[in-house]
């Protein structure tokens, strides 16, 4: 009997320590389209299931623009949020003026190195200690085909070259549907010249273009045919892209009225959405050239540096549940990405999923695993907004030449660093 009481007294205890630790934490997050807002609201009824408050700071906008913005209005006025999805080489720069934490105690609990891989998770240390948790991997060079749209057009097979794609292009057109559903902003743009880049030039190309900065590689006849192609693709578009949102132009190819997107695997959660399935009403595949190459872009929840044990408490805890097996799996199906652990069984995934995992694992082998420039994974965020503006300036002017636009990538990214 005494025993019994000793453990409910002891189970007691331990309830009153975590209620006692329990605490409000704010996160700030772009997770704010149909397949996005599902997967975060299955993660912050996770952390409120620990006792915890999730104090939700959304803010629309593909590739974070605009969050970023705003947490840089919030943290230099000195009231930053708890956590925030930051990602890349600017979780270094956050790390470097002292605004971001430790969560190495959750990473040691856990044995976070015992299943991530090294090339994604480097971007999450400053100084060698964990200060952001990954949550998945992103795909960015998939093309997302409408099979019905196709095959109404006469087009019997997802295009594997370029040549192809523009001779399926007029086909398409000609059948009354518009060929290639593209939102017309820079990060939008920069995404869809760094997959035709990837697949023109290679890994090697790319790391030296787009990693590196090469003045070279920048100038090369490899980034002029790149240019030259990137810029043949505005045909094959409608005319009202501009401004337009990346899961309104998923929606054209959802509702039959384009034929593809070129858009990374968060564009599968809308077909999910939808209740569409791979293979059957919609199409992943590779874009030309890419099959083996991976371009990649991770989400992450950067934890910022606060005082309050409770919040410190909140955020190992958000860490946990982010890299938990089962909120793996389910935050992985409803977001479109896979997981970032390694040792998670995908055989509960769809095709287009378990075509990534495959991908990921044949880019590893064979160096072709590259960080995606459009999405924050490659280089610092005035770099990447110095390309962004000249890829979208040459993109929609006519008269400006591929040589041009290649040597002001280059007078661009100087007058960044």
């Amino acid at each position: 009997m005494k025993t019994i009481h000793a453990l409910a007294a002891g189970a007691l205890l331990a309830a009153a320590v975590g209620q006692a630790n329990a605490a409000e934490i704010e996160v700030l997050h772009w997770w704010t389209s149909g397949g996005e807002a599902k997967a975060a609201k299955l993660l912050k009824e996770k952390l409120e299931d620990k006792g915890h408050t999730w104090k939700d700071f959304a803010v629309a906008g593909g590739a974070g623009d605009s969050a970023m913005t705003v947490l840089k209005s919030r943290a230099l006025s000195g009231n930053p949020p708890a956590v925030a999805q930051i990602k890349g080489p600017l979780i270094q720069e956050w790390g470097d003026m002292g605004f971001l934490g430790n969560i190495d105690k959750a990473a040691e609990a856990d044995g976070w190195d015992d299943f991530l891989p090294e090339e994604i998770v480097a971007a999450d240390k400053v100084d060698g200690h964990y200060a952001a948790v990954p949550v998945n991997i992103h795909r960015i060079n998939w093309i997302w085909a409408n099979p019905e749209v196709l095959e109404d057009s006469g087009v019997d097979h997802v295009p594997q070259t370029w040549d192809e794609f523009f001779d399926a292009a007029d086909k398409i057109r000609e059948a009354g549907y518009i060929p290639l559903a593209h939102g017309g902003q820079p990060w939008q743009d920069a995404t869809v010249f760094e997959v035709v880049m990837m697949g023109i030039g290679g890994g090697d190309f790319y790391r030296k273009a787009f990693v590196d900065l090469d003045p070279e590689a920048l100038t090369s006849d490899t980034m002029i045919e790149s240019l030259k192609t990137f810029k043949k693709l505005r045909g094959t578009m409608d005319d009202n892209i501009a401004g337009r949102d990346w899961n309104i132009a998923t929606s054209m190819v959802i509702n039959g009225k384009a034929a593809m997107q070129i858009m990374g695997d968060w564009a599968k959660g809308e077909f999910t959405a939808a209740g569409m399935m791979p293979g059957e009403d919609y199409e992943c595949v590779a874009p030309p050239m890419t099959e083996s190459m991976f371009s990649y872009n991770t989400d992450s929840l950067a934890m910022f540096d606060v005082d309050d044990e409770g919040q410190q408490q909140a955020q190992r805890d958000l860490a946990s549940i982010v890299l938990s097996k089962d909120f793996q799996v389910q935050f992985n199906q409803a977001k479109g990405s896979i997981p970032v652990r390694l040792d998670v069984s995908l055989d509960d995934f769809d095709a287009c999923a378990k075509a990534s995992r495959e991908a990921f694992d044949v880019a590893m082998d064979e160096d072709a695993l590259v960080p995606s420039l459009a999405h924050g994974m490659a280089v610092s965020d005035s770099q990447q907004g110095a390309v962004f503006d000249v890829i979208t300036n040459f993109f929609n002017d006519p008269d400006m030449k591929a040589e041009t636009a290649s040597e002001r990538l280059v007078s661009a990214i100087r007058a960044a660093e």
